[in-house]
């Protein structure tokens, strides 16, 4: 059997997908399992993943329509099953599951918008469930693939080469941080498509937190982020203003990632590196506003959620549509208005 997973969607979903991806390995040893990525991070995350025999690298946003057509038809009917990661509600992600000509197309029925979406082109689906986590709905996706109960549910994955630690090392090394030192990271972005940028806690509060806990607790704070999240991680620094507050800044994702490991503690927005800390099995303190808990708490590792609960939220569940707030009173409140000493007294 030849099946290849439509990881298009983002860092932290392909990673959501990894539990499930183990267990399909685990029932189809001899199978030929591949991996169609969109971005760069899951690129390097899924190359050498011991699960995955090819990883296919295609920027469709870059590319544009007529050489991401002629692309998708070059791998028309060479998969028996094609599989669309949860979550990944929009249809130009069914429109290439259905081109790719498996006659198995898995996905998602989803509770929000799935005709609009032509989520009817995949053949066989499992209806979103909001109670429980991403990793949990694709398992049963790849259970209803394989016609397969499966009894247990695996942690994320990644994996991190010498050449990774190594790098790590030498960083740590480099900027005096010791084994003995509690070291913090922060990542204060996430995504901005969609008015997701309204999900961040403020620069400010970040801010106030290092200095706080450099101050009271003597830690490093080390600030992580993609290369456009390095004016927001910049102006973060310069204002705790500190010898112990750091950037990270590698040339590879996973470089960034074996640092991230040395963190006693992960401080992170609703984001793909708030599911990279947990593929880790770093404590993780998620700050979540609008987003659905149920979906992306930090998976098999020890965690802390910091949120309002506001009679309001959830309001952001998958669809296409951009993040909104109803509230009159205070946009955004379940975020606006979280402090830096309800996070400080969690950590």
């Amino acid at each position: 059997m030849k099946i290849l997973i439509l990881a298009l969607s983002g860092i932290g979903d392909a990673l959501m997908f990894t539990p499930a991806l183990k267990l399909m390995r685990q029932s189809l040893p001899s199978s030929q399992i591949d991996a169609l990525v969109m971005f760069k991070g899951t690129k390097e995350i899924f190359e050498g993943h011991p699960n995955l025999n090819n990883v296919i690298h295609f920027d469709f946003i870059k590319e544009g329509t007529l050489s991401s057509l002629k692309f998708i038809l070059g791998l028309r009917k060479k998969y028996d099953a094609t599989i669309n990661v949860y979550p990944s509600n929009r249809k130009e992600y069914n429109i290439i599951n259905f081109l790719l000509g498996a006659k198995k197309r898995a996905g998602v029925e989803y509770l929000r918008m799935n005709a609009s979406n032509l989520g009817w082109l995949n053949t066989i689906t499992v209806l979103e469930n909001d109670k429980i986590h991403n990793a949990q709905t694709n398992i049963r996706l790849v259970e209803k693939l394989l016609s397969k109960k499966f009894d247990e549910e695996p942690e994320m994955e990644i994996n991190l080469s010498e050449l990774d630690e190594k790098t790590a090392a030498n960083y740590l090394e480099k900027n005096n941080i010791k084994e003995n030192d509690f070291v913090v990271g922060f990542h204060p972005g996430c995504a901005t498509l969609k008015n997701h940028i309204k999900r961040r806690w403020e620069p400010e509060k970040f801010t106030e937190l290092g200095k706080k806990l450099i101050k009271e607790k003597n830690a490093k704070v080390l600030l992580f982020g993609g290369p456009e999240e390095e004016e927001l991680k910049s102006t973060i620094n310069s204002k705790i203003d500190s010898e112990n507050s750091f950037i990270v800044k590698t040339e590879k994702f996973l470089q960034s990632i074996a640092i991230m490991n040395r963190c006693n503690v992960f401080i992170t927005n609703d984001s793909a590196l708030m599911h990279v800390a947990s593929a880790l099995g770093l404590k993780v303190i998620a700050i979540i506003g609008p987003t659905n808990p149920h979906y992306i708490h930090p998976w098999k590792t020890e965690h802390k959620i910091v949120s309002l609960n506001l009679d309001c939220a959830p309001c952001f569940f998958y669809s296409p549509k951009p993040l909104t707030c109803s509230r009159q009173d205070v946009q955004f409140k379940c975020i606006k208005e979280l402090d830096v000493e309800k996070v400080y007294k969690i950590i």
